[in-house]
């Protein structure tokens, strides 16, 4: 089953399904997947690391895919900018920051302008900057994020903000249900994180996959905490949608107790990581999770997804009377 939007037509795509690009976890390998399923995929840049990019990239091959970055640190790596440009990506995708001092290189490579905003300023911000598609992220999302819109309030009065620009509605999405309810809405697509997460293609430790698999939404928590002990200065406002552990139980709200303690915290955090041990270490995750039951292929996500959607929508229209 096929449906038809602005998204669709823009890209040339089969159906209405963007990869989040999630960092460390958006790689070539599930990027090229999705976009082979008819989707589009776009690999996560994050904070930016040469030697991860030119691997992903190469992992793509010659599948049509996007990159994105957070946009306040690729301000500190412009370099990096060239260096994705120089593989002609379909887009590049910015998100949480001043993406103005990029935008002439990507308008001058040729690349599709995508930009994620979480309230309804950013949208005409986002509009008057000429923005080929705008993604409006609800709080639901996973990673980073505001506090201060949930998706489906939020994403009509974006539609209504944006036009003539498409929107794509974020946060949450994790089954075709809610990718019809999404398009009732008026997004001409989504931006999915989570569900593709819990998947073959996608970077990261299988102990990670198999906690999303056995979580709810109702165990994530927005913290500053697993950014604290990373050392990542995040702008005010923002914080990152992940499932509750030992650490973030211990030091959610606590922050400048945290900070006071990081000379042993970070040596014990990185050795988590090095372990796979998720009671201490990360795994960013939206409030989708109920939905995210097994861990599939790209393409079976993507298959699932429409399939679900369709009917969804059939159904919806049985109760016209």
């Amino acid at each position: 089953m096929a449906i038809e939007t602005a998204l669709t037509r823009l890209f040339g795509i089969e159906h209405p399904i963007l990869l989040a690009p999630m960092g460390n976890v958006a790689g070539g390998a599930l990027a090229a997947a999705v976009s082979r399923a008819g989707g589009l995929g776009i690999i996560g840049g994050g904070y930016g690391n040469r030697e991860w990019l030119e691997r992903e990239l190469a992992a793509a091959g010659n599948e049509p895919v996007g990159v994105g970055f957070i946009t306040w640190s690729l301000a500190l790596q412009p370099d990096l900018l060239d260096l994705v440009l120089g593989h002609a990506p379909k887009l590049m995708f910015l998100s949480f920051g001043d993406s103005r001092p990029f935008l002439p290189k990507i308008r001058k490579q040729g690349a599709k302008l995508i930009l994620q905003v979480q309230n309804l300023a950013e949208v005409r911000a986002a509009k008057a900057l000429g923005a080929d598609v705008i993604v409006a992220q609800g709080s639901e999302a996973g990673g980073h994020g505001s506090t201060r819109r949930a998706l489906f309030p939020f994403l009509p009065a974006a539609v209504d903000a944006a036009a003539p620009v498409p929107v794509v509605a974020a946060g949450g999405i994790a089954d075709g249900r809610q990718v019809a309810a999404a398009l009732l809405l008026g997004a001409a697509g989504v931006l999915v994180g989570t569900r593709f997460f819990a998947s073959r293609e996608a970077l990261g430790h299988a102990n990670a996959k198999a906690r999303l698999v056995a979580s709810s939404g109702d165990d994530t928590v927005r913290t500053h905490a697993f950014d604290i002990v990373r050392e990542l200065d995040w702008p005010a406002g923002y914080t990152g949608r992940a499932i509750a552990n030992r650490l973030s139980q211990r030091w959610h709200d606590r922050d400048d107790a945290f900070k006071q303690a990081l000379a042993t915290e970070i040596p014990r955090y990185q050795e988590a990581v090095a372990k796979g041990d998720f009671d201490t270490a990360v795994i960013f995750a939206g409030e989708g999770l109920d939905l995210v039951q097994e861990v599939l292929p790209a393409a079976a996500i993507v298959e699932r997804l429409m399939a679900e959607t369709g009917t969804a929508l059939a159904a919806g229209a049985g109760l016209l009377r």
